[in-house]
């Protein structure tokens, strides 16, 4: 177990230095390049890409189990799935694009289920 910490560490890291550049490359190289839609599409993704690259940080933080590893992934899976097919539409990709998009939305919602399953023996604890 202990040998997939920095592969899970390299991960929160990945996503979150992935949602800096491609917010940074929406910002300013793709600015007179994206028309209003694609650039509502491109922030759409930045900003859930970052908040689950922060829900990365509190699932590798959860108690050790099957609910910590599910919510890894399918944190990851989302930022992958979900963010990815934003990121594609905005950049003219074809519609039937998006039609994948809502697989990445369940999986955050399945990611976000799985880390209150993590968290609940931590935040069970009592302080005294």
């Amino acid at each position: 177990m202990r040998r997939s910490i920095p592969t899970v560490g390299l991960l929160v890291g990945l996503a979150g230095a992935s949602a800096v550049m491609l917010g940074a490359f929406g910002a300013h190289a793709l600015r007179d390049v994206l028309d209003a839609r694609g650039t509502e599409l491109w922030h759409t993704a930045v900003s859930y890409h970052f908040w689950h690259a922060l829900a990365l940080v509190l699932a590798v933080s959860a108690a050790p189990g099957r609910a910590r590893r599910v919510a890894s992934a399918c944190f990851a899976l989302g930022i992958v799935v979900f963010c990815g097919t934003l990121y594609a539409l905005a950049l003219g990709a074809p519609r039937w694009v998006g039609a994948i998009t809502p697989v990445g939305g369940v999986s955050f919602i399945v990611g976000w289920l799985a880390l209150g399953l993590a968290l609940a023996p931590l935040l069970a604890r009592d302080p005294h």
